[in-house]
């Protein structure tokens, strides 16, 4: 395990981001009982619960209300690369090569998922799925209830990022939209992202164009269309039924590291210490927010308001629509890692790490012992 970093490197900040002038953001709690950096947070449907994992090897569920450490999930075997929360259980991937399903009310873990052979990046929990990308170039399904693989995706030839889920619903006029059991759609650092059909494991298509890894993605369902994040400084984006390009985004001058859609409208964050945002239906650029001193790390937008993590440690606030910084959000050490925002008690909170984020940069096959390296 990584050497243990100061305090504010492994703490959970949350604040109150209500206000429209400028000026320092005022920490309402620290979370700061782990014992290694924090890589990503996960907040609760009723935005009553946060779930952290960490470098030190477990999960804590704290209460928003009060910040206090609800629960301690302990098991994996090193650290944990990313989280989430559901009503009443909560899941954890970790470089120990396992998922596991925990209780939330108990803090017993109900099922270890096992089967990758290398780092799990990232997990998505939707219809009654579990999906899971890793550094052993496959992305897998899992059934939920009883922690067996259904499916495995091979096809990447390095190792696989990022993930978003289309189920069969969103996926209107689709061709045998009902019989694919949905699409699965990877990012990886071969520089593709490809489309799978979740009931046979097939590769429906191969989206062919980046220059660099695929960092990040999300999907506008309705119109059947990926935005991809890469290396390459561009934003790419796919009709997922029929593999083609529909347009790219190309003003950045660094790897785009995050994404958000909201409304139309794709903000993407970047190593050149910009996020801008974008049209979707047309890639014009709309805005640029330039109050960063290091890459953007992490987007999260809530009610009209942008809000970003960066790796100078600072969390901002910025009017979406005009662009303007309303807030700044000092108190982490380390680059931030993930921002959640809790809409009932208009909570930011914001977690920090050395290490999980941003995502890895291209490279070699990793050996299950080796830590990603960071972009940025």
């Amino acid at each position: 395990m990584p050497g243990r970093p100061s305090l504010a490197g492994r703490s959970l900040l949350v604040s109150r981001p209500a206000g429209r002038m400028g000026g320092g953001g005022s920490a309402l709690r620290v979370c700061a009982d782990h014992r290694g950096g924090i890589n990503w947070l996960s907040l609760s449907p009723d935005g009553q619960r946060l779930l952290t994992g960490s470098e030190d090897g477990t999960a804590r569920l704290w209460s928003t209300a009060d910040g206090q450490c609800c629960a301690l999930l302990q098991g994996h075997e090193s650290y944990v690369t990313f989280c989430q929360l559901e009503d009443e259980v909560a899941f954890t991937c970790s470089a120990d090569r396992t998922i596991r399903k925990w209780d939330v009310r108990t803090g017993q873990c109900l099922h270890v998922f096992r089967g990758h052979t290398s780092i799990v990046n990232r997990i998505l929990v939707a219809n009654n799925q579990l999906f899971s990308s890793s550094y052993d170039r496959t992305a897998r399904a899992w059934s939920v209830d009883k922690g067996q693989v259904s499916q495995e995706f091979r096809g990447h030839r390095n190792c696989v990022l990022t993930l978003a889920y289309s189920a069969p619903w969103d996926l209107p006029g689709a061709p045998c939209a009902e019989e694919v059991g949905g699409l699965l759609v990877t990012g990886s650092t071969d520089g593709t992202a490809k489309v799978w059909q979740v009931a046979s494991g097939c590769c429906h298509q191969t989206l062919r164009g980046h220059t660099g890894a695929v960092l990040c993605l999300v999907l506008d369902t309705p119109s059947h269309t990926a935005f991809t994040g890469s290396t390459d400084a561009t934003i790419r984006a796919w009709d997922i039924l029929s593999g083609e390009q529909l347009r790219v985004f190309r003003e950045h001058q660094g790897s785009v590291i995050c994404l958000e859609l909201v409304n139309r409208h794709v903000y993407s964050g970047s190593a050149d210490r910009t996020v801008k945002c974008w049209l979707a239906d047309t890639g014009e650029r709309v805005r640029t927010f330039a109050a960063h001193r290091h890459s953007v790390s992490a987007l999260k937008y809530h009610a009209g308001t942008l809000f970003t993590g960066s790796g100078d440690a600072r969390a901002r606030a910025f009017d979406a629509q005009s662009g303007a910084l309303q807030r700044v959000f000092r108190g982490h050490a380390f680059v931030i890692n993930c921002i959640q925002v809790g809409a009932p008690a208009r909570l930011l909170g914001s977690a920090s790490a050395g290490r999980g984020r941003p995502p890895p940069a291209p490279r070699d096959r990793a050996p299950p012992a080796e830590r990603p390296p960071t972009v940025g």
